[in-house]
């Protein structure tokens, strides 16, 4: 759910108008329209007023994404200049293919 919705759903939920919430947050009508259009995208702070003004938490959240593989050689490779990089990929393909060719051989 994005920032637009967030505020919308939030005023509609304890019965404001635009016009209410605008008052509560010493801002413009239109300012509340624009972020409920997505026109304007509020800051964290700003949007955390906005659902306090209603009674609501803003709550943020990170949680460590899954990839389902190691991620330590990408990691590794982050740390690497361009050259370096082309450098140690052309090494590893290097390596596949004398591999490749010598697991076909009869």
């Amino acid at each position: 759910m994005n920032a637009a919705q967030l505020v919308r759903e939030a005023r509609k939920r304890h019965g404001l108008t635009q016009e209410q919430l605008a008052a509560r947050a010493s801002t413009s009508q239109a300012a509340i329209s624009r972020i409920e259009r997505g026109l304007v995208s509020p800051t964290v702070e700003t949007l955390a007023r906005l659902l306090d003004l209603m009674h609501e938490e803003l709550v943020l959240d990170a949680r460590e994404v899954d990839y389902g593989h190691d991620r330590t050689l990408y990691e590794r490779t982050l740390s690497m200049t361009p050259s370096e990089r082309i450098e140690h990929g052309a090494a590893f393909a290097n390596f596949v293919q004398r591999n490749l060719g010598a697991a076909s051989a009869p």
